[in-house]
């Protein structure tokens, strides 16, 4: 094991040359960031979730019941003892074969089966109350953290010249303020790893799941080897959007049609200027070349531009879902559906499903789209994690 971790914790790898793990030791003079600080993130990241908990049922649902939000969850499908059986034992999604089946079966008509599947469908997708208290806790989050790190980088050098990133690397003391920083932010990250199989299932869960990952191992990474000052402006950059977002989706919940509309365009504007300008600009610049003009090549220096390299590739295919959006909204005059929408389409639903074919009947519909409207934004909405 001895071995392994020398391996792995090869300083040729790791740091500029002529550089050992051993200077970057703390001393009384001057801290710097210990790989052992990182452990704080786990029960921290636990405390976090466990707030979140309280917050989404004495802040959030309360919340969330005042402004009028619906409570209940998606219309629920007609008990139906066969149906039950092929939606749990074979097919959520029966093709036309087996629902003409069904059809001769039950003597019901192929569209009644239809909704039948699509109510039970959606009757296990969250309500929207659930929805919204999601969304205001990370609002809250997103909002806390990105102020507390606008209110510590103004005071710093490196926000006004990335050149000073570099300026005496890696013999940057690590800052109260900076450590807090650091750390509250890969707790949070920590949580929603784990969050996300219990939290809202949305349609970009892998790449959403992907985008967790990298952002945790930038952090790890970047703490380790002292990249924080770098570290602190992507932090900060990337929560700019995500606060925005999380505020059009609850409007978006209440109902409040053109205040979500208003907030979605102003989300979109915030993460098209923020990923696809100012980050490679001003971010992907200072790291591709200021920082190999300063302290020339060394390993780890581009497993950092890869893996910052990956979260650019994210936001370019987000940036294109939000244009795609954008467009959309306006040229029909409103927000279109959220392509990762949590509840199926209804706009052809029956309040109650007939018991017998009825090849002329009329059919009655419940005039609406979803559960909710529009239910949610972008694939790259949730982003959050909105980063």
């Amino acid at each position: 094991m001895a071995g392994i971790l020398a391996w792995f914790w090869n300083e040729r790898f790791w740091l500029p040359h002529n550089v050992t793990w051993a200077d970057l030791q703390s001393t009384e003079e001057a801290a710097f960031p210990q790989a052992e600080d990182l452990y704080l993130a786990f029960p921290l990241a636990f405390c976090i979730f466990m707030i979140r908990l309280l917050f989404e049922r004495f802040i959030a649902k309360p919340c969330a019941l005042g402004l009028k939000v619906q409570a209940n969850g998606p219309q629920k499908a007609q008990p139906n003892a066969i149906l039950e059986k092929v939606f749990t034992a074979i097919t959520k999604h029966p093709d036309e074969k087996r629902l003409e089946g069904l059809s001769k079966q039950l003597d019901w008509d192929v569209r009644s089966i239809q909704r039948w599947f699509r109510q039970r469908r959606n009757q296990e997708k969250p309500s929207t109350l659930r929805k919204f208290c999601e969304s205001m806790w990370r609002f809250t989050f997103y909002l806390y953290i990105f102020t507390y790190g606008v209110r510590f980088l103004k005071k710093t050098p490196w926000l006004w010249n990335t050149r000073q990133c570099w300026s005496g690397y890696p013999y940057q003391p690590l800052m109260p303020d900076l450590h807090y920083y650091y750390i509250v932010e890969l707790s949070f990250y920590w949580s929603l790893m784990f969050s996300q199989f219990i939290d809202v299932k949305r349609k970009d869960f892998g790449i959403m799941f992907t985008h967790h990952i990298v952002t945790v191992t930038l952090i790890t990474f970047s703490y380790v080897t002292n990249l924080t000052r770098v570290g602190t402006l992507i932090l900060c950059l990337h929560d700019a959007a995500d606060i925005v977002l999380e505020a059009a989706k609850m409007a978006n919940y209440c109902k409040c049609q053109k205040l979500s509309d208003l907030l979605f365009l102003t989300f979109a504007v915030v993460f098209i200027v923020s990923r696809l300008g100012i980050y490679p600009l001003w971010i992907l610049n200072t790291t591709l070349f200021e920082l190999y003009e300063a302290l020339g090549n060394f390993p780890a220096l581009w497993v950092f531009n890869v893996l910052l390299m990956v979260l650019q590739i994210l936001h370019c295919f987000w940036s294109y879902l939000i244009i795609k959006a954008a467009y959309k909204a306006i040229s029909k005059g409103k927000v279109a559906k959220d392509s990762r929408s949590d509840i199926e389409s209804s706009s052809d639903e029956e309040e109650t499903v007939p018991r017998s074919k009825a090849p002329h009947s009329t059919v009655t519909t419940n005039g609406t789209s979803g559960a909710n409207g529009t239910n949610g934004y972008l694939t790259a909405a949730t982003s959050s994690e909105e980063h």
